[in-house]
């Protein structure tokens, strides 16, 4: 037999959703037999597995330890591997992390070899004793934002499963801020919003952008406002109104005035200068202001309204300090 107690970072789902999670090589018919021949029980009564979890509920598993283990896995709690620097984070509690990506590390793993800054907060978490390894198998922690690889700057994870729920939300319906600061080639004098329709090429991982609606296409709205100009180029502060892959880097370089380090869209003259100059190669491209929603729904309602900022990268600072890019 073993007795499972619902931890904070557990609570809000479904009994059900938790039991496959835990005993993840175990079929649903399986475990809903067990409910109902009370084999397992929730605070000592008869669960049907529909039941919403709250911290402190007691799950009782009365199966041969033999049984749990072989439903359970070798490794199924297992976090990552490989080494991992600690994150450099701007803030923690209970429900979220916000932490400052370095350009150059994935976001998420695309293959399974890689390595990503998800990785490296589970780590920071195990490592630190703020997540006991084996509620890895029934809770895993993850980012709610992400940013190209080569992109830096803010991203949010969930620590629990409510912080998760809450920043999903509202990263997916946009009611959070998002700033971006970048440098462009060129001149650009006054606040502008612009306009277009985006399209992907899966196969090139490309964007172009059309000032109309084309086949496969979809609306984008970004607006820029300028802070400081030199050397022929202006720094930004960009606000996605709306937020689409390469959004960013694209349509500035659709209206002339490509970002700095970016190789893919950018002018590639432009680029091996700075590169020459100051070993650039990757975009100045820097997310370094998110703001709450002044409506955060609970838990998370106490930063309802709370501005996180992420300084730009040294790199970054080099750039503006070497071509004499000064305040407007």
């Amino acid at each position: 037999m073993q007795t499972l107690i619902v931890t904070p970072n557990e609570a809000g789902q479904r009994l059900d959703k938790l039991l496959a999670k835990y005993m993840n090589q175990a079929g649903k018919g399986f475990l809903y037999k067990m409910m109902r021949k009370k084999n397992i029980t929730l605070n000592g009564k008869k669960c049907d597995g529909s039941e919403r979890l709250g911290e402190g509920d007691e799950i009782r598993l009365f199966l041969a330890d033999e049984t749990i283990a072989k439903f359970t896995g070798d490794g199924a709690a297992n976090p990552t591997s490989g080494y991992y620097p600690k994150p450099d984070i701007i803030y923690e509690d209970s429900h979220i992390l916000v932490v400052n990506k370095p350009a150059g590390l994935l976001s998420q793993k695309a293959r399974e070899d890689d390595t990503s800054l998800n990785e490296a907060i589970l780590n920071y978490l195990i490592d630190s004793g703020h997540m006991p390894v084996e509620q890895l198998r029934t809770f895993r922690p993850s980012i709610c934002n992400r940013l190209d690889r080569n992109t830096s700057g803010l991203v949010v994870a969930g620590r629990s499963l409510a912080g998760l729920q809450v920043m999903n939300a509202v990263f997916k319906d946009r009611s959070i801020h998002k700033y971006y600061q970048c440098v462009v080639k060129g001149r650009l004098k006054e606040k502008q919003l612009i306009a277009g329709f985006l399209r992907k090429d899966e196969t090139t991982n490309t964007v172009d952008i059309y000032p109309l609606e084309v086949e496969n296409s979809v609306p984008i709205m970004t607006e820029y406002l300028p802070l400081a100009w030199g050397g022929g180029f202006t720094l930004l502060q960009v606000t996605l109104i709306t937020g689409r892959s390469h959004q960013i880097r694209a349509h500035l370089a659709s209206i002339g005035h490509p970002i700095l380090g970016d190789f893919k869209y950018g002018d590639r003259s432009v680029n091996e200068e700075m590169k020459k100059r100051y070993g650039l190669r990757a975009q100045l491209l820097h997310s370094w202001k998110l703001v709450m929603p002044e409506d955060l729904a609970a838990p998370l309602d106490y930063l309802a309204g709370r501005e996180f900022f992420a300084p730009l990268p040294e790199k970054f600072s080099r750039v503006l300090e070497g071509e004499g890019i000064h305040s407007l």
